[in-house]
């Protein structure tokens, strides 16, 4: 991966989203963001449910945002936590698992990818097959 976010990269993490798909049997819809939360590709499986493209873009909006993984917010956010309502910023966030930070071989930070269609153990067990997330 190269040392910012481009097309070439966000186009190799969709694929590696779309093969773990493929074998978990799901439909994603898969957004890729880069560091500055602007939309660099995304895709929307065949069969992929129209209501998943908003929740994956959100997840990798959040993602994108903080430098974390969406679901490490989740805790975070609930009623009495340190960023209660968090999600309400920013024109709407996601705060549970499926939008996960991207880094270059460096370790720097240059995007997200967020997806959506499984169950959200699906929509997570992917990321460890990118090899420069998280």
């Amino acid at each position: 991966m190269g040392t910012a976010m481009d097309l070439q990269t966000a186009n190799t993490a969709i694929n590696v989203a779309i093969e773990t798909a493929n074998g978990l049997g799901v439909k994603f819809c898969i957004a890729v963001m880069d560091s500055g939360v602007n939309l660099v590709a995304f895709s929307r499986m065949d069969g992929g449910r129209v209501g998943t493209i908003d929740v994956a873009m959100k997840k990798a909006k959040t993602s994108a945002l903080f430098g974390l993984e969406s679901g490490l917010l989740g805790t975070m956010t609930l009623p009495g936590k340190p960023v209660y309502g968090l999600e309400h910023s920013n024109g709407g966030l996601i705060t549970f698992p499926g939008g996960v930070p991207i880094k270059n071989g460096s370790g720097e930070f240059i995007g997200s990818i967020g997806v959506s269609g499984g169950t959200v153990e699906d929509d997570l067990v992917w990321r460890w097959l990118l090899p420069s997330s998280g």
